[in-house]
């Protein structure tokens, strides 16, 4: 419940953030260089003097947006992949899709979006595309472990003897009851996802300045770190209150959808 209600406060903010925030989080201000935490900046100003709650603010709509979609993109390749992969079997599942999905397993997950961010190129939308295909192959794996365990039980077979063509029964019989562990896993992912934008970010392939991200604020603080540690802390606080109560709040729904407890 905790998680859940954080994730919910998160999305919130990322939805109003121009209304929230106090001020414009792209406007220079050179006479209030690297302040600390004030009254009239609650969480200090950056090199620049921006107002850094501002910038967190409106970060949370960058991290939300990279979560979400990345998530969103990998579901819309997996799913179809995974469905026909499990349910015909047979060459194509055993020696090619299965195969490409294992060499890309094999690279580890912030690796492998470093290197399809930078054959991409920089910019929010090619990040989330990055992100995404990398976890394309965790969602085809799972709905084809799901489509192998639901497609010899008797309401397949019995779909299958009553005449519903192969597409119905996919979509409509097998991918149904096959919702439960996706919804857990997507909700994990999208913390994943969080973690990975930042990480691009905070080596310059993420979104570009001056649009505030988590992590370009936490790589621009790192030059900061004696003088003013406050531009660094304050990105890096909510990036981990936000990926751990998501990943509480995921816990929370498998917890729920366990049928066996």
């Amino acid at each position: 419940m905790v998680g859940g209600v954080f994730t919910v406060l998160i999305l919130f903010t990322a939805l109003f953030a121009p209304v929230i925030a106090p001020y414009d989080p792209t406007v220079q201000n050179y006479d209030r260089v690297l302040e600390p935490p004030s009254m009239s900046h609650w969480f200090g100003t950056d090199n620049v003097g921006r107002d850094l709650l501002s910038r967190v603010i409106y970060g949370t709509q960058i991290s939300i947006q990279a979560g979400f979609i990345s998530v969103g993109i990998a579901l819309l390749i997996g799913i179809p992949i995974g469905l026909l992969s499990g349910y015909y079997r047979g060459f194509w599942d055993e020696y090619v899709i299965m195969r490409i999905t294992d060499a890309f397993l094999a690279f580890p997950t912030l690796v492998l979006a470093l290197a399809l961010a930078a054959i991409l190129g920089a910019g929010l939308g090619n990040v989330m595309l990055a992100i995404g295909l990398v976890f394309t192959p965790n969602i085809i794996r799972l709905i084809r472990a799901e489509v192998l365990s639901q497609r010899e039980l008797e309401y397949v077979e019995a779909a299958k003897a009553s005449g519903i063509h192969d597409f119905r029964v996919l979509f409509f019989h097998i991918f149904p009851n096959s919702l439960g562990p996706i919804l857990v896993q997507s909700t994990l992912m999208i913390a994943a996802a969080i973690i990975a934008e930042a990480s691009l970010s905070y080596l310059g392939l993420g979104t570009p300045p001056p649009t505030p991200s988590w992590g370009a604020m936490l790589s621009t603080g790192q030059g900061f770190l004696q003088q003013a540690p406050w531009i660094a802390l304050f990105p890096g606080i909510f990036i981990f209150l936000t990926v751990i109560s998501i990943n509480l709040f995921g816990d929370g729904i498998r917890d729920a959808m366990d049928t066996k407890k």
